[in-house]
């Protein structure tokens, strides 16, 4: 049975991008961890020391993931995936950056520059499949921003370690963040 072609007037179901969108954020959340473990190690102590952690450390750059639950729960359709949408944004930026500072920094250090590489190009991914969500649901698409602005070329090599692995570490916060989200979408728009 042929089906009649889509005009583009015609509403896409949401199911298939959901669907796409769940399964690159769980492969992406299988990996975070490593990608996050992999960059300590390549940056020397304190970083590289056991148990390093330091959540106080955020960049006004780069929306935290953090959220209570009861805010998480109130959050509508629109709410959770312009977030998304605008914290993977943020991320492929930043970790473009990451990417070259550590090009500069670790430079004999193919490993961690193909993870940080690979990370961009699947944030960059989820970031399409949250546009063709947003579309098919028919909700506005938010311009694409400069996330970065004005970089400081300046940053110490203490500062510029800092800044990756906050990137790093709210990279796996903002997966695992989609993943719930998607989560929710899936069971609301089954397939």
């Amino acid at each position: 049975m042929l089906l009649p072609p889509l005009s583009p007037g015609d509403p896409i179901s949401p199911a298939e991008p959901i669907s796409q969108a769940y399964s690159l954020a769980l492969y992406m959340q299988k990996n975070t961890s490593t990608l996050l473990q992999t960059y300590l190690q390549y940056q020397g102590s304190p970083f590289s020391d056991p148990g390093f952690s330091a959540p106080e450390l955020q960049l006004s750059s780069l929306p935290p993931a953090a959220v209570s639950f009861k805010t998480w729960h109130a959050l509508d359709d629109a709410e959770r995936l312009g977030r998304a949408q605008g914290a993977f944004q943020a991320l492929s930026q930043h970790l473009q950056l990451v990417g070259d500072d550590q090009s500069d920094l670790n430079p004999a250090s193919p490993i961690l520059l193909a993870q940080l590489g690979a990370a961009r190009l699947r944030a960059q991914g989820l970031l399409g499949n949250m546009v063709a969500i947003m579309t098919a649901l028919g909700l506005p698409i938010p311009p694409e921003e400069d996330t970065l602005g004005l970089v400081a070329f300046g940053a110490s090599a203490f500062e510029r370690k800092c800044r990756g692995y906050v990137v790093t570490r709210e990279y796996g916060h903002w997966t695992d963040r989609a993943v719930r989200d998607l989560a929710l979408l899936k069971a609301k728009y089954p397939g």
